[in-house]
């Protein structure tokens, strides 16, 4: 990987329309040297019903296999009878869990200092090597989920994607997939939440529209279901973006999880895409697909992500310990917390209760 490299997000020759806001932005680059050093802060504060209650953070995570995200530690401070920084089961992923009885004040605040570059794969050199064979480290990506099955509907979408583009190398059939996804779905901005991934239920009813997970993970499943490993980072937008005001902003976060995805490629590793972030912004500006500006952002999503955002895992099917009875949750994007064994409602921050927020931090350098 090439980190001097630099990517142009639009051209002079895309000034088609002023009215846009993507059009009307001045010519952005990527810089994928420089490093962000970012504070990332949950403000808990549970209701006092009940007798037990526990709750589960997600924190930001090292990424070992680019190195494009590290963290720098982690603080908490509240009135919790226990409280630790572990890993989420059979993991390396970090999860804080605290615990309070009895009725009294249940508050807490957790800190954790995260650092991202931009994330940017060249691919123009990139040739198929078929007698390379998948690592065992990496088949679990091929394996269905509950919400993500690989036969039926889903099986036959993905072959027919692959068969009407002609495609024939890993990479052509992956693209064949990622843009039919971009070309066949529709962001939802009432869809509660990152919404629920199902990918079943989209293929079945024809309802190919919703949010971040939904259209990742549609993208996830079609890829493995022609047996390409690909998987769905989970995280949170820490700042504004670079590419276009609808991609993040700072301070409050409380609601603005968001997942991203990739796809392995023997001899070179994961390869970053995010065909959400496409459709957030054929949404925002009212485009055609086949818009100029949509076309080039469609191109550089391709291998790239503007790291204004942290992820947290990678994980699906996940089963919280100690002592959680919410049973395996699809992903763990949102606070989680229970009372006497009841879960709360993590997309209703409101009623939860919490707050997230995000502050750029001075000092960057990069991880020794």
């Amino acid at each position: 990987m090439n980190r001097r490299h630099f990517i142009t997000i639009m051209g002079a020759g895309m000034l088609l329309n002023p009215i846009s806001t993507l059009f009307a932005l001045p010519k952005r680059i990527l810089d994928y040297e420089k490093w962000n050093s970012f504070r990332l802060t949950y403000h808990i504060t549970l209701p006092t019903t009940g007798k037990t209650a526990r709750l589960w953070l997600p924190l930001p995570a090292d990424t070992s296999d680019n190195t494009f995200q590290f963290t720098q530690g982690n603080l908490w401070n509240g009135t919790a009878q226990k409280a630790q920084f572990t890993n989420l089961k059979s993991s390396s992923f970090p999860v804080f869990f605290a615990e309070w009885q009895g009725n009294s004040e249940r508050q807490a605040t957790v800190s954790s200092i995260v650092k991202t570059s931009n994330h940017f794969i060249d691919l123009t050199t990139y040739t198929t090597n078929t007698k390379t064979a998948i690592p065992n480290s990496i088949k679990p990506f091929l394996k269905p989920t509950h919400l993500m099955p690989l036969k039926g509907i889903v099986m036959n979408t993905a072959t027919t994607i692959i068969q009407e583009s002609n495609a024939t190398t890993t990479i052509d059939k992956v693209r064949a997939i990622y843009d039919w996804v971009i070309d066949n779905t529709h962001h939802d901005p009432n869809s509660r939440g990152s919404g629920t991934g199902d990918i079943k239920f989209m293929l079945d009813n024809q309802q190919m529209h919703g949010k971040n997970v939904d259209i990742n993970s549609l993208f996830v499943g079609l890829t493995r279901a022609i047996g390409i490993p690909a998987r769905i980072q989970y995280g949170i937008r820490m700042n504004e973006s670079e590419l276009h005001p609808s991609l993040g902003k700072i301070n409050d976060i409380t609601q603005l999880q968001h997942c991203r995805a990739e796809f392995y490629l023997n001899n070179i590793g994961w390869i970053p895409v995010n065909p959400a972030d496409v459709i957030k912004v054929v949404h925002m500006e009212n485009l055609p697909r086949n818009n100029p500006s949509i076309n080039n952002l469609r191109k550089k999503f391709f291998g790239t992500w503007e790291m204004n955002w942290v992820t947290f895992n990678h994980l699906q099917d996940i089963q919280l310990t100690p002592h959680s009875t919410a049973g395996k949750l699809p992903f763990f994007m949102y606070p989680h917390a229970e009372i006497d064994g009841q879960r709360l409602d993590s997309q209703d921050p409101d009623n939860f209760a919490y707050k997230i927020t995000s502050s750029l931090l001075v000092g960057t350098g990069s991880k020794l």
